[in-house]
């Protein structure tokens, strides 16, 4: 068998930066063999500069919208997104099909390896099972209306049931996940948590402030959506808490979530976790139950509403930070190197280390596939990428990424 050996200005392995220029092995397939020093690696070391690190982890994605790059209006705030990505989504199936592989091939190309992909409609499905990508598929569910909880409930099961029959990898690479707290009913929420086999859930979070005024006091610019929308809201009735805070304890204790955006998300919801968290410990479970990842798309964030998420608040927090680009609706790219970067220009603190574990490991970890990709270790296939361009443990203007396997 033949191997590949890389050895870089640095080395990035999942956890840490290795000191003094290990060589990394592979086989030609990706399927790391081990990390040796230099003296012992033998003769064909490639030596390039920068950092070598496992590939890309993109925790949350929407492939089926690819096709709305450009279409929808920057930095208008989310109910004028949502009604935009809602009048704009219907085109032909064609133009939809072209888009999803145009955008599945630049993830490929700027080192991206798994991905966690929001899924309302079968479209991606086709590019899906070529397999050159790892996906997990969060089936989304959305209804707020009461009424309409079984009927939505069992459309979501439908496109549960393609993706599950014809996917071609076991069931748990599935899941059915509530939209969000402002556009699913306690009634839909129940079902969701409770579907056969539901283990990992992502769920929008916070991306908003419209989004807590709603719970907390039913004010704010979302009733002008559900106006649009010609809902009655009438049977909706104000937590007096925030949207994060209301639907929490929906979620049981042996169950992954990864929330997403988390724009709003503040010092008092974290003390809220910290008290649920601390009075439903026992034994056999984590220290965090749930299970929580906080995962961030800052470009999109920008995108839609010119704000960010407090990263130092939720690095405070302890919980796993993992990364997403959203789709191509409210992003211009899907490059997790350039999340990255926004997040490093909003707080130079946050090492190198520290963001490329954000996108590597601890994404994996959140998708339940840290048995095979996240880091580079014996038997694993994280893919390995080049990241040049670097200085004093920052990135820069000009740093880029390239798929070496």
């Amino acid at each position: 068998m033949s191997y590949r050996k890389f050895r870089a200005s640095q080395l990035f392995n999942g956890y840490e930066m290795l000191e003094n220029q290990p060589v990394l092995i592979a086989d030609e397939k990706g399927v790391i063999e081990a990390i040796v020093p230099l003296d012992v690696a033998g003769d064909g070391v490639q030596t390039l500069e920068g950092i070598l690190s496992p590939g890309f982890i993109n925790c949350h994605c929407h492939l089926e919208l690819s096709h709305m790059k450009g279409i929808v209006p920057e930095k208008t705030g989310m109910t004028d997104f949502i009604l935009a990505v809602l009048k704009n989504r219907s085109q032909p199936e064609e133009a939809i099909v072209d888009a999803i592989e145009r955008a599945e091939e630049e993830m490929l190309q700027n080192g991206i390896v798994a991905v966690g992909d929001i899924c309302n409609t079968t479209h991606s499905l086709l590019q899906k099972k070529r397999g050159r990508l790892y996906y997990h598929n969060f089936i989304e569910a959305i209804g707020f209306d009461p009424s309409q909880a079984e009927q939505r409930f069992n459309t979501s099961s439908l496109l549960f049931n393609n993706f599950a029959q014809q996917y071609g990898l076991p069931i748990e690479s599935n899941s059915m996940v509530p939209h969000a707290p402002y556009s699913v009913s306690p009634e839909l929420f129940q079902r969701i948590i409770n579907f056969p086999g539901n283990h990992i859930f992502t769920m929008h979070n916070q991306e908003s402030e419209p989004e807590n005024e709603l719970f907390i006091s039913k004010t704010g610019d979302f009733l002008r959506l559900y106006g649009q929308l010609n809902l009655d809201l009438s049977f909706f009735q104000p937590s007096g808490k925030t949207s994060l805070q209301t639907v929490f304890p929906y979620f049981k204790k042996n169950q992954t979530i990864i929330l997403v955006h988390n724009v709003t998300t503040s010092e008092n919801d974290f003390r809220y976790l910290a008290n649920v968290r601390y009075s439903t410990q026992s034994p056999g479970f984590n220290q965090y139950s749930p299970d929580l990842y906080f995962c961030l798309c800052p470009n999109a964030n920008k995108y839609i509403g010119n704000s960010l998420p407090n990263v130092d608040l939720l690095r405070n927090s302890k919980y796993p930070i993992v990364i997403g680009t959203d789709s191509l609706a409210s992003n211009n790219q899907l490059n997790i190197l350039e999340e990255l970067m926004a997040l490093q220009h909003q707080s130079p603190d946050v090492g190198l280390q520290e963001l490329l574990q954000w996108a590597t490991l601890n994404g994996a970890q959140a998708i339940q596939l840290e048995e095979r990709l996240g880091s580079f270790e014996k038997g694993k296939t994280p893919g390995i990428l080049l990241i040049t361009e670097t200085k004093n443990n920052l990135f820069t203007a000009k740093s880029q990424v390239e798929r070496l396997l």
